[in-house]
């Protein structure tokens, strides 16, 4: 669907959407791979990532976390179990609302996070020029 005013794509702006669709594909393999090597599941990883990297704290809300994860309230809350179970997680009390559960990273979990994220971080750098993002119709 285009607009009236819109600049038709060239043949380079396709070749450079491919080039930059075959980066995301290449290295969403690359991380499932990864992880499931390790004995996880690629949501696990994303969760562990997600409550790591969470912007000014080291916990998350479910709410929080389904935000981030694009994923549903009771999804979240069924990985979280998951990943509670195999001690990568734990829930702990809000001290400012008993509602409230925060998602913490267990040490265990903090230790498998960083050694799959230095394993990602090293295959970004091999494929970084695939991750340039298309300057289209320009």
């Amino acid at each position: 669907m285009t607009s009236d005013h819109a600049v038709p794509l060239s043949k380079t702006d396709f070749e450079e959407l491919a080039r930059f669709r075959f980066g995301i594909r290449r290295y969403l393999r690359f991380s499932e791979e990864t992880v499931r090597k390790r004995g996880l599941t690629s949501q696990q990883y994303q969760l562990m990532l997600a409550l790591k990297g969470y912007p000014g704290k080291d916990w998350a809300t479910i709410q929080e976390l389904a935000g981030r994860l694009q994923l549903r309230h009771h999804s979240v809350v069924e990985l979280v179990n998951r990943a509670t179970d195999r001690a990568l997680v734990r829930r702990e009390p809000d001290p400012a609302d008993a509602r409230v559960a925060r998602v913490v990273l267990t040490a265990s979990g903090d230790e498998i996070l960083e050694e799959l994220s230095e394993m990602h971080r090293d295959e970004l750098k091999l494929i970084a020029s695939e991750f340039r993002l298309p300057a289209l119709g320009t």
